[in-house]
């Protein structure tokens, strides 16, 4: 099959396309005949020799793909071969085949092309884990999401607002600010021209947010802080910013702040599986009757793989990048 490697640590160049075997499936596993996959930031980040993938997954970057089910492990009960479905993967996804854990794999939504369907895993089980299950959120409360016109944030956007939230987010431009209205955020903040702590103590009478979904880290730490409504939840999934930080901790004491953060890649599957069952009896309603939909910035072939990383560390796109690996 042909696969994406990474020939060395680097830049969006090295990723390289090659020759290698189709997986060997375990007895838990589908083999998914790959359509479309999901480019993220993990993957980039993968592609710099910053993040590795768990022992014993592949080291072919992609960690969403979507596709039609090929072969069955032994012990596979939940699927069969010819179902069109989108699946959650340790790492993989750039390639023509890609084994998946049967648990982790969801059905096409009706109606979603393999694009979308390919754009949804990665972003969906993150939101839902981090800002519904560890933060929270309820209906009625107040929610920030740093970084709003990106795969997570608009997914987030979308979801708080579809179970009743007042959404804020920040963008980096009037242009991204306008989108994440066309999203459903309540509030746009223009992180370059506006203090958004102040923003946010402006709009909410100087209560604060109830959460904040934050991927910046650096000194969004102590701003969140600052931030957050008594009670309220930081949930931290990425340091763009930097993972280091001088922060007033008092406050969590002073607001009883509870700020929490996760990783997604290495959890077993048995987690997984609970998420996607969740997302499966939740959410997944919500894309069929298109409540909710990912956002499509760009669908890029394959064989240009090195200008969808260079897209993706551009920060220019809106929504989703995904690759086409076949029709």
């Amino acid at each position: 099959m042909r696969a994406v490697e990474i020939s060395q640590p680097g830049g969006p160049e090295v990723l390289k396309l090659a020759e290698r075997p189709v997986p060997a499936l375990k007895s838990d596993e589908v083999l998914i005949a790959v359509k479309a996959a999901g480019v993220n930031r993990p993957d980039c980040l993968q592609r710099q020799g910053a993040y590795p993938p768990p022992a014993g997954a592949s080291d072919i970057p992609g960690l969403e793909v979507a596709g039609e089910i090929v072969a069955l492990g032994d012990g596979v009960t939940r699927w069969s071969v010819g179902d069109r479905v989108c699946a959650l993967v340790t790492g993989g996804g750039y390639a023509e085949r890609c084994s998946a854990h049967q648990d982790s794999v969801l059905p096409v939504p009706d109606g979603f092309s393999m694009e979308e369907a390919a754009a949804l895993p990665e972003t969906y089980f993150t939101v839902w884990h981090n800002v519904f299950q560890r933060g929270g959120l309820q209906e009625g409360e107040t929610f920030l999401v740093h970084g709003g016109t990106s795969g997570i944030g608009t997914t987030a956007i979308q979801l708080a607002k579809a179970f009743g939230a007042t959404v804020f987010a920040t963008a980096g431009s009037d242009k991204k600010c306008r989108a994440c209205f066309e999203f459903g955020a309540d509030h746009a903040i223009n992180y370059r021209d506006e203090d958004f702590v102040q923003a946010v103590r402006t709009l909410t009478d100087g209560k604060g947010v109830n959460v904040i979904l934050d991927m910046v880290g650096g000194d969004y730490i102590g701003r969140n802080y600052d931030a957050a409504a008594i009670e309220g939840r930081v949930v931290q999934i990425a340091f763009l910013n930097g993972r280091k930080a001088e922060a007033d901790f008092s406050k969590l004491m002073m607001k009883r702040l509870f700020h929490t953060g996760s990783t997604l890649r290495a959890r077993d599957s048995g987690f997984k599986g609970k998420l996607a069952a969740e997302l499966k009896e939740k959410v997944w309603p919500l894309l069929t009757s298109r409540r909710v939909a990912p956002v499509m910035d760009s669908v890029i072939p394959f064989a240009d793989v090195v200008e969808a990383h260079r897209r993706m560390e551009g920060s220019s796109h809106i929504g989703k990048i995904v690759l086409k690996i076949s029709d």
